[in-house]
């Protein structure tokens, strides 16, 4: 088989759709500030406002007001951990509850607040990397402001039962938030049933543009500006409206939300193809993450014997675009706090690698993978002096 680009690393970020860019440099044109009064500035709101519906619609909001425009995943995520730090600080409760396996800006959030007197409790996750739910009833009282849970994993793929864990945060009268920014678009999400009050959202998972996000506020529940100026997103966002990215990200969802059911199908197929090829090609490989209830692009493995950078750079130099965890992390040579944290060792933790597939796959691609992985491994154990 002839050497190929193969791109597996979607979770990290997505390409941009041909539809989108289109959408985008023709909406270039409108160039006029959306907060002014005059009739191109009402064209650009009027399509702003368009986009925010398709986003709303595709995480199942009834009133698209409820979704704020932000950069980002994190900015979003650090928007609700700034609203409890001004809510703990007037009184009353500070609790904060959120898990071991959360994205680093959640984690480093919590720490911030842990830092400024919050009792803050990171809950475990079993092997699968599904949050115990004893645990979290234990952990979950009258004291308690905020329970933060990621939908689903950015490294292992698995999802997490927000409604149960919602009900549980309400029945405290704790405020709910899920980080769903690898949820949107591959998964049916829905803020309604699953009873969230914040929801976290990124548009370039979602193949539209970087530097654009939203996040859904249910209405009634509080919000601290991160950004103070002027009366953009109802004050709660000051700052011109990044009309490009907006419109960019309307497209985005609605796109997404018409083909959701065809994602969730193929792409569930060209993992479970990959998963299978990978465990029939390399003996002693363990596969991370829940076996049923896992996204269905994300398939994360470990290879005893093996280094993750180097399984990386050796794939890389076949043409594989892969990742050894979560991209925001990897410039750091920590073992993946997701894997430590369902048990895995160091060292299995060090020979992992995050497969991410999206639609673009193929299945030449899957089984280009499978052909060069095997031979990949078995060259860098016959080098490793690492028992497995």
């Amino acid at each position: 088989m002839e050497r190929r680009f193969v791109y597996m690393d979607y979770n990290a970020t997505t390409p941009l759709r041909p539809e989108v860019k289109a959408e985008m440099i023709e909406d270039l044109e409108l160039y006029a500030n959306a907060s002014s009064l005059h009739e191109a500035g009402r064209k650009a709101r009027s399509r702003i406002e368009r986009s925010r519906a398709a986003v709303a619609a595709l995480i199942g909001a009834k009133d698209p007001e409820r979704v704020v425009f932000t950069s980002g995943g994190s900015e979003s995520n650090n928007t609700v951990f700034a609203t409890m730090f001004h809510l703990g600080r007037k009184g009353g409760r500070k609790g904060i509850v959120t898990t071991k396996i959360e994205h680093p800006c959640v984690l480093n959030a919590a720490k911030w607040l842990a830092d400024e007197g919050f009792p803050v409790t990171f809950l475990d996750v079993d092997e699968y990397g599904v949050v115990d739910m004893d645990q979290l009833r234990r952990a979950v009282g009258p004291e308690t402001l905020l329970v933060s849970v990621m939908a689903a994993n950015n490294e292992i793929g698995t999802v997490q039962d927000i409604r149960a864990i919602a009900a549980i945060a309400k029945a405290a009268g704790a405020y709910m938030h899920t980080d769903a920014t690898q949820s949107v678009g591959k998964i049916p999400v829905s803020v309604d049933d699953w009873g969230v009050d914040y929801m976290t959202m990124s548009c370039h998972k979602l193949y539209g543009p970087k530097g654009i996000g939203g996040l859904y506020v249910r209405e009634g529940r509080p919000l601290e500006p991160l950004i103070r100026g002027g009366h953009q997103e109802h004050g709660f966002r000051a700052g011109t409206y990044n009309n490009q990215g907006i419109m960019g990200f309307g497209l985005a969802a609605e796109l997404a939300k018409a083909e959701l059911d065809d994602y969730v199908e193929r792409i569930g197929g060209l993992r479970r193809r990959l998963r299978d090829g990978i465990l029939a090609a390399v003996p002693k490989c363990r596969v991370n993450g829940h076996p049923e209830r896992v996204l269905p692009n994300t398939l994360n493995v470990s290879f005893p014997g093996a280094e993750g950078e180097a399984i990386l750079l050796s794939l890389d130099l076949e043409g594989i675009r892969v990742s050894t965890g979560s991209a925001c992390a990897s410039g750091s040579l920590d073992p993946s706090h997701v894997l430590m944290a369902t048990g895995v060792g160091p060292e299995l933790a060090h020979g992992s690698i995050r497969f991410s597939l999206g639609r673009d796959s193929t299945e030449e691609d899957v089984d280009y993978v499978v052909s060069r992985i095997g031979p990949i491994i078995a060259r860098l154990r016959s080098m490793s002096t690492v028992s497995y």
